[in-house]
């Protein structure tokens, strides 16, 4: 994404040199003592922050029960078999990896259907196809696979950074988007969420400065009129890269009141996710009665976690540039840490997979398809022949 911060960090200096222009009109952003209250009109308890864990705790519970009733209907026994969760990471292009990394483990035979999936920015657009399993792998392998710039974003001029809310138009993404994220993929989830199946997308509130956890089962779920053009709402903000593509705003309701949040890429605040700290799942555990039930957790991490050398150019944008990208791998391996922490706090096995040190195809521009077909291919060959998942964060040993 390395462009891509640079026409950022573009924006960042041409606004900075103009002071007197206006600002686009927005929605009145919702008080800060109201912001646990704030909710979608119509749609109750479809999203989670820190200040309202309880109700993702309820949710949770809520899940097991389902998955009982399931087994009940069945004829099975009420005790559960394992649990398979999937975290997919932001990395822009690169997660073109995990596309191949998943339709490769389709083909290897043993991929699993996972219990619960999350996704952030790229990860957000592959999640859903992941959460539906094999039968929707053609649509993720042409997501990652036949896409080229002009499918994501149509750049604006330098006057943008002054006179507009990014630095490129996202209208391409939209009709990506909307291409693949239609009605009946709705009533797919839906029917998932129904079995005890949970597809989770974060996204950043930026008024606010929190993470923003969107239950997409529940708003598929819910048939409200509304359901799918927030959906796709959502799938874009989680990719909105601040500064290079527009932000999402998104009217809710507190206290009687209309307001109106801006969110963008949910790589703002986490670059992969599975669940707050706030959530305990041991305790979980014994509240549902599942303590025995086994737990495993796959982490795609869209990125090389070492440290790429580069010579620097001794120029002010390469060099912002360069040190916002550090920051951002930084942040991404910080995130790897603090959910091997939770792993081994709630018992729960930890796999990561991340592109090899060894991946050095020519990525002359962003959503190049060549490059993003190259490195399809790796993450699929890769998994076809059983990936080697890594049973600890970057550096630590074990």
């Amino acid at each position: 994404m390395k462009k891509i911060f640079l026409v950022f960090l573009m924006a960042v200096t041409v606004s900075g040199l103009s002071s007197g222009c206006a600002s686009l009109k927005r929605g009145e952003g919702v008080p800060a003592p109201l912001i646990a209250q704030a909710q979608i009109p119509g749609m109750p308890g479809i999203r989670y922050r820190a200040a309202n864990m309880n109700d993702m705790s309820v949710e949770a519970l809520d899940m097991i029960n389902r998955q009982r009733a399931i087994r009940k209907e069945q004829g099975l026994s009420e005790e559960l078999p394992p649990a398979h969760l999937l975290a997919v990471s932001g990395g822009g292009d690169d997660g073109a990896f995990g596309a191949g990394l998943l339709i490769g483990w389709t083909k290897k035979g043993d991929r699993p259907e996972f219990d619960i999936v999350t996704g952030v920015s790229t990860g957000a657009l592959i999640a859903p196809f992941a959460f539906l399993g094999p039968k929707y792998d053609d649509q993720l392998r042409s997501v990652y696979t036949k896409i080229s710039t002009k499918d994501i974003l149509k750049m604006r001029g330098l006057m943008a950074a002054v006179n507009n809310d990014a630095m490129a138009d996202n209208k391409p993404l939209w009709g990506l988007v909307g291409r693949y994220m239609n009605a009946k993929m709705l009533e797919d989830i839906a029917a998932e969420y129904k079995k005890g199946r949970l597809l989770l997308v974060g996204t950043t509130d930026l008024d606010a400065r929190q993470g923003v956890i969107w239950n997409m089962t529940k708003i598929a779920a819910s048939r409200d009129p509304k359901a799918l053009n927030l959906f796709r709402k959502i799938m874009v903000a989680s990719a909105a890269i601040p500064g290079a593509f527009p932000p999402m705003m998104i009217d809710v309701e507190a206290n009687g009141r209309k307001y109106q949040e801006m969110h963008v890429d949910g790589g703002a605040t986490a670059q992969v996710f599975v669940y707050p700290p706030g959530i305990n799942v041991r305790e979980l555990q014994k509240t549902a009665g599942t303590t025995g039930r086994k737990r495993f957790l796959y982490i795609i991490r869209n990125s090389r976690i070492d440290a790429d050398w580069a010579q620097v150019e001794r120029r002010t944008l390469k060099v912002m540039g360069r040190a916002v990208s550090s920051l951002i791998q930084a942040q991404g391996r910080g995130d790897l840490y603090s959910i091997y922490v939770l792993t081994q706090r709630d018992g729960i096995d930890y796999n990561l997979a991340y592109i090899p040190k060894d991946f050095n195809a020519p990525h002359p521009d962003e959503f190049d398809r060549a490059y993003m077909n190259t490195l399809f291919d790796r993450g699929y060959a890769m998994a076809e022949k059983g990936y080697d998942w890594q049973k600890n964060p970057p550096g630590l040993q074990e």
